[in-house]
């Protein structure tokens, strides 16, 4: 089994800490194919990086479709393109928010996200209430740690995620956390020992829930939102992303 995992930033040493996490709970046999955006921004932090990241993360997914992958995952915790991946791929593609979130709410009655910076709140809940789990989460929660800094060991990082953790366990009442960043993939099982909760990273729940698609022979659906783009000429720097039908 052949599943790609696109990094939608252009930043390869997270994609390398990424695809290591990937590989560590991936089945004996899964090959985990690990691709760093070609185009865009060094990391996703709000809505405007999301929309500039779409592009290359769009290139990647149709190359590894073409190269005939059997299953995607977008390694960002926005679940940038996911959507707009589905239409491209008969694949299935499997965002690590989302993944995260369904992990989450298997285990326990309420759940808290604990994310990078305040400004990716608004996303993150606005994913939540698309997939109908809003009402699981306890709280979305900012660490106030940037994307980049979680790939330097002197920015004390994980002591503010820790932090956090600890703030949704007493004052939201959470039974479980979702790290809320690709980047913060190799944390999870040393966070969760400390806090004796289920810590859950989205890339591991991506692979676990990829693989099950494969193996129960599941594709996209092809009829109705995730139907291909209809061929029309686009203009200008996007001309060379033109469905070709």
């Amino acid at each position: 089994m052949r599943i790609h995992l696109v990094n939608p930033n252009t930043t390869r040493s997270m994609t390398e800490t990424i695809a290591a996490a990937a590989r560590v709970v991936a089945a004996p046999g899964t090959q985990i194919m690990a691709a760093t955006s070609a185009m865009g921004p060094a990391s996703i932090e709000g809505h405007y990086d999301d929309a500039l990241a779409l592009p290359g993360l769009l290139a990647a997914i149709a190359e590894a479709e073409a190269a005939g992958v059997d299953a995607h995952i977008i390694a960002c915790f926005d679940d940038t393109g996911l959507e707009a991946a589905r239409t491209l791929a008969r694949a299935p593609v499997v965002g690590i928010g989302e993944a995260g979130f369904h992990m989450a709410s298997l285990l326990a009655h309420r759940f808290a996200v604990v994310t990078t910076l305040s400004r990716s709140i608004p996303v993150i809940e606005g994913n939540l209430l698309r997939y109908g789990l809003d009402r699981r989460c306890a709280a979305v929660r900012a660490s106030e740690v940037a994307v980049l800094e979680l790939e330097d060991p002197a920015s004390g990082a994980r002591a503010r995620i820790s932090e956090e953790i600890g703030r949704a366990l007493r004052e939201d009442r959470a039974e479980a956390i979702v790290l809320g960043c690709a980047g913060m993939a190799d944390l999870a099982r040393a966070l969760g020992e400390e806090h004796g909760v289920p810590v859950i990273d989205g890339v591991a729940s991506a692979v676990a829930l990829a693989e099950g698609l494969v193996r129960a022979g599941l594709t996209t659906s092809k009829t109705g939102a995730y139907a291909p783009p209809r061929p029309k000429p686009y203009a200008g720097r996007l001309a060379d992303f033109a469905p070709k039908g």
